[in-house]
């Protein structure tokens, strides 16, 4: 079973020592522990979970070297991802998690602490919210997103974090196009930039995916992020 997740990340080669793999697989057994009660993923295989979950949140290998980043966000991070893989692969990172249901933030804690992690930080709220806080806002070398949400809506959510000169990478389905075509103003008027857009395929898999790179070329203004459920209703345009 090892070797299965040790091959899968070599394939986007992202090469794992024995103690990371023994992280991986702790996550994966608490992450099927804890669906039990609660709804983290509709993926329980051990075999999906590695493919669909792991390899898919450590694909950002290939838009950014993750090992000049320092300090990331994880808006809307769900059970975790990508931001606990990032931090197993990459210890050095400072991770802050955030995410608006805390029963997930328990079991994300729970994971915190079984796998010996350090400087990994959850936060309870909405991204909106923490986007205005002084100790959040411009303060991230990267934030990244597998969050469901259109661009300009997850633009608005995201952008705010990121610090003049970071990275904003948002994980999407494979069909993307029309998509980062509408959300340009609203990336501009954030602040940021579309960078590039780099599609590929999971590996062993026949799913598609996108990640769409933004830079963040000047301070976001402050009327943004607007107050909660605005952004989702109204999105910049």
């Amino acid at each position: 079973m090892d070797n299965f997740l040790i091959e899968k990340m070599q394939e986007i080669h992202v090469e794992l020592d024995d103690g990371q793999v023994k992280q991986f697989y702790r996550f994966y057994e608490m992450l099927v522990e804890w669906n039990k009660f609660m709804n983290l993923t509709g993926i329980t295989e051990y075999k999906e979970i590695v493919e669909k979950h792991f390899v898919d949140s450590l694909s950002i290998v290939k838009t950014i070297d993750l090992k000049s980043v320092n300090k990331i966000i994880d808006v809307g991070t769900g059970a975790g991802f990508p931001g606990i893989p990032l931090k197993i692969v990459y210890p050095h990172l400072e991770v802050v998690l955030l995410d608006s249901l805390n029963k997930r933030l328990k079991f994300l804690n729970e994971v915190i602490h079984d796998l010996g992690l350090e400087t990994i930080y959850t936060i309870h709220g909405r991204a909106e919210d923490f986007g205005r806080k002084e100790d959040y806002r411009e303060q991230f070398d990267l934030c990244v997103s597998r969050a469901v949400a259109n661009l300009a809506t997850l633009s608005e959510y995201c952008l705010p974090y990121v610090r003049k000169e970071g990275v904003f990478v948002s994980y999407k389905s494979g069909d993307i196009d029309e998509e980062v075509d509408v959300s340009k103003k609203a990336v501009q008027v954030l602040g940021g930039r579309v960078e590039e857009v780099i599609k590929f395929q999971l590996p062993g898999t026949d799913i598609r995916r996108s990640f769409v790179k933004i830079k963040k070329e000047k301070n976001t203004s402050g009327k943004y992020p607007r107050k909660s459920g605005i952004p989702a209703k109204e999105p910049i345009r």
